[in-house]
């Protein structure tokens, strides 16, 4: 799976462990990075982040792999435990995005790098928003938004909450579409976002340890209700796109008026054409949908550790963090006082004052399941 997909799947550990025969000694110098992103963060990478970094440090070069999803990275990840214990090279330096929890007990195996500790110049500017223990590094930013024709729907009549949402869902039949939970972040954070609204708008009820079977089924049941009740409204009397891009697509094509989209997606879309200028963009305004920030982690064991950190220390800068807005569409990850005023003029109504999130770990498999058993039992999960 890709970042936003939040679920391990099958796929994409085949993916990661197709990565592990490639073994030879890293060359020093060159940093073995691996992304589980979307193609547009690869693009961004290879088009902007690599040819600077590599101009600012003559002698050091990235070189960019995507490791196909979660899956993937946890197998490298899995692959630097096992090279830790035997004192052999990981054969990686980087992961663009990565949960450091992951895989269990991997902080402890002393995998990667303490970045509160790692010394680098520009940790301070980093949005304290952003934090997520002392492992990783908050670079950029996304958040899940609704994006609508605004030729079908005037921007005062987009909906503002959730009820009002389900209203004009109910109002617009086959006009609504979000996809697969398991297939992309827009439609799996729109899923997050119904679990929120059964219970009670407050994100702060679910984390990454108060998973239980028993609360889930309490807390998750509520949910299905919700997503069952809309479902004959949906596109295609309940059909489900196969991922983000695809909702674009169908909002592109006229097929849907709404549908959630990631904020650096969705821009993306409009900036290269796919979408119109006059896409219409909107946010709920008593909860906002889930969103987060893309975390970098660095291999404490990797060959070339040090490199690595000079490239996590990179991305803070002002001119990468001024390119993830201006060429990602994404938000920094560093404070807004870091970035240049007319930066901040220009993009204000993207940046949210608060960024819901979801815990990962056992309630990604939980949501998924129960979503496919509940509310799509007709959907092919493997297709």
């Amino acid at each position: 799976m890709k970042r936003r997909d939040f679920m391990i799947s099958a796929a994409g550990t085949v993916a990661g462990m197709a990565l592990l025969p490639r073994m030879s000694f890293a060359a020093e110098g060159v940093i073995d990075w691996y992304t589980s992103s979307d193609s547009n963060i690869l693009d961004f990478w290879t088009n902007t982040v690599k040819p600077a970094f590599e101009a600012a440090n003559p002698g050091v070069s990235i070189n960019l792999v995507d490791a196909g999803d979660g899956a993937g990275i946890n197998a490298i990840a899995e692959r630097a435990i096992a090279a830790k214990q035997s004192g052999a090279d990981p054969q990686a330096d980087y992961f663009e995005t990565h949960d450091p929890n992951q895989p269990n007990g991997a902080i402890d195996a002393g995998i990667y790098v303490n970045m509160k500790e790692a010394g680098l110049s520009n940790y301070d500017k980093v949005n304290p928003l952003a934090f997520d223990g002392d492992y990783s590094l908050p670079y950029r930013g996304s958040q899940v938004l609704l994006a609508y024709d605004s030729t079908k729907l005037k921007a005062a009549d987009a909906p503002k909450n959730w009820d009002d949402l389900v209203t004009w869902i109910k109002a617009n039949p086959g006009q609504f579409v979000y996809n697969r939970p398991d297939k992309g972040g827009s439609g799996g954070n729109f899923v997050r976002r119904a679990i929120h609204q059964a219970n009670g708008l407050d994100p702060a009820a679910f984390t990454l340890d108060n998973y239980s079977e028993a609360y889930a089924n309490e807390t998750l049941g509520k949910t299905w209700e919700i997503l069952k009740d809309i479902a004959p409204s949906l596109y295609d009397n309940g059909a489900y796109s196969s991922g983000n891009t695809q909702s674009i697509q169908l909002l592109s094509q006229g097929v849907v008026t709404m549908t959630p989209v990631w904020s650096d997606q969705v821009l993306q879309a409009i900036s290269q054409g796919v979408l119109p200028e006059d896409t219409g963009l909107v946010q709920l305004q008593d909860l906002a949908l889930a969103g987060g920030f893309s975390r970098a982690v660095v291999l404490d064991n990797g060959v070339n550790r040090d490199a690595a950190l000079k490239l996590a220390d990179f991305v803070l800068t002002e001119e990468i963090q001024s390119a993830i807005l201006t060429e990602l569409g994404g938000f920094p990850g560093v404070s807004w006082d870091y970035v240049s005023p007319e930066l901040r003029e220009r993009f204000a109504d993207i940046v949210p004052t608060s960024i819901p999130t979801f815990p990962g770990g056992d309630w990604g498999a939980a949501i998924n399941d129960g979503w496919y058993r509940n509310v799509a039992p007709n959907v092919d999960r493997n297709s």
